[in-house]
């Protein structure tokens, strides 16, 4: 490629905040909830390349296409890689297109075509422009690319308030927050200049398990506590863990759950098998994992507040991303632990959002 940028180049990143805030020189734009990717274009070589610095051209061969419609002949752009499905962002259905067989990638680009959200650009020509301010930087964006009904333009406002109401409103279609970009602010790679404010939430569930932390003997540091909710049916799902302790705190649970350990797999239902088949349980084999990994089983006697940011999977659901741990719940029982506590946001039109709007989708 003959670009004043070249791959592999790390993205800006952004770092965690908790409120949006008024007067702090921001460009607000939802948070997508994708794959991150820079878009390298010269003339008909197209390169789509991950945060990792990985190209991703095989997975999503429909939007090398789309982007050879939307890009001019010679630039840089970073944006979103996403799918949607019955009016909503859908990850499982993206995280499918991550296929090591050509057949079934080509068969996906199909039934589930990707769209790219752009949101930045950083080179144009043979011009950078990682220096220019972030607000001429959306304005060169907004005149360089030809936006298609695959090829998106992310939604962007100054006003707070503006703002606060996406983070509530856009969250029905699917989408991760609310992202701050300096307005005045250059373009800096793999620095977390950005803000993102995510939605959190809390949940009780059951502590059926434990994995021991990697690197120490059984029975010395707890790693990670697997968290279960129970479903209409009254099976228990598992829904992901929790972690992130400190090594004292990893050994005092050691010792606080071991008695939970015994007889820990009688009748347990993770254990026994005698759930439905639908039913969600630890360390099964797919296409991520391809060994069962190894848990202790504990009786279903302790509950634990987590808070979490959101779930995927459909029906019964599970935690996107590792749980954090908030509180013990000894005045829970167990089995009031269900699906029915878990918020769901309002429903709002994908659609919508893409255009930049903000209203409830029609019935």
């Amino acid at each position: 490629m003959a670009l004043p940028l070249n791959p592999p180049l790390q993205p800006m990143l952004a770092r965690p905040a908790k409120s949006i805030p008024d007067d702090a020189g921001l460009v607000f734009e939802p948070k997508w909830d994708g794959f991150r990717c820079l878009v390298f274009r010269d003339g008909d070589e197209v390169t789509l390349q991950s945060r990792s610095g990985k190209p991703l051209n095989r997975y999503f061969p429909e939007m090398v296409t789309e982007l050879r419609k939307a890009l001019p002949d010679r630039v840089v752009v970073d944006g979103e890689l996403v799918v949607d499905r019955d009016g909503r962002l859908d990850f499982d259905a993206l995280a499918e297109r991550i296929h090591p067989a050509a057949s079934r990638v080509n068969m996906l680009a199909e039934k589930t075509p990707s769209r790219y959200v752009a949101f930045d650009i950083l080179a144009l020509d043979d011009d950078i422009f990682m220096e220019a301010r972030g607000k001429d930087r959306r304005r060169l964006l907004e005149n360089a690319v030809e936006f298609t009904d695959r090829v998106h333009l992310t939604p962007a406002t100054t006003d707070p308030g503006l703002a606060r109401e996406w983070f509530t409103l856009f969250e029905g279609a699917g989408l991760d927050g609310v992202m701050g970009k300096p307005a005045d602010g250059p373009y800096t790679p793999n620095k977390r200049t950005m803000f993102k404010f995510k939605h959190s939430r809390t949940a009780d569930c059951v502590v059926a398990g434990l994995r021991w932390h990697k690197g120490s003997s059984p029975g010395e540091s707890v790693g990670s506590l697997m968290l279960g909710l129970y479903d209409r049916g009254g099976d228990l799902n598992h829904v992901g863990v929790v972690g992130s302790f400190t090594v004292a705190a990893r050994r005092e649970l050691a010792t606080e759950l071991a008695e939970l350990m015994v007889n820990g797999g009688a009748n347990h239902p993770w254990v026994s098998g005698a759930q439905s088949d639908d039913a969600r349980v630890p360390g099964a084999i797919s296409r991520w994992r391809t060994t069962e990994q190894p848990w202790v089983p504990l009786r279903l006697e302790r509950v634990v507040e987590v808070s979490y940011e959101h779930t995927e999977g459909g029906y019964p659901s599970r935690f996107r991303h590792t749980a954090q741990f908030q509180r013990w719940r000894p005045d829970r029982e167990p089995a009031s632990c269900t699906y029915e506590q878990l918020e769901e946001p309002a429903n709002y039109d994908l659609a919508a959002v893409l255009r930049g709007e903000v209203r409830a989708r029609t019935p």
